[in-house]
């Protein structure tokens, strides 16, 4: 089973905020150089293959935090997992559970 839709990324590289260390949904810190994601209703753990609709490169990526908290978006990447796949804003992607 695969759905495709918009899928944005986040990040607290800077700013008050990051100095805290924030922790995901699950009770991880945040790291924007993980290779993590949230979803609204995967449960945490679950890997995800995500697919750039544009250029068909992949990353797969655990759930480990909620959101997007955005309409139409079906998952948020960490920067790093964003760029492996080349978008740096929002992107059409495939996901599939692996």
């Amino acid at each position: 089973v695969s759905q495709s839709r918009i899928a944005s990324w986040y990040g607290y590289e800077s700013g008050p905020h990051y100095r805290r260390r924030p922790r995901t949904a699950n009770g991880e810190y945040f790291t924007p150089y993980g290779l993590t994601a949230a979803h609204k209703t995967l449960p945490f753990g679950t890997r995800v293959l995500v697919t750039n609709i544009d250029n068909n490169e992949s990353v797969i990526v655990t759930i480990n935090d909620r959101g997007p908290f955005v309409k139409n978006r079906i998952i948020d990447l960490t920067k790093s997992a964003a760029l492996k796949i080349h978008f740096k804003g929002t992107q059409k992607v495939r996901l599939q559970i692996i």
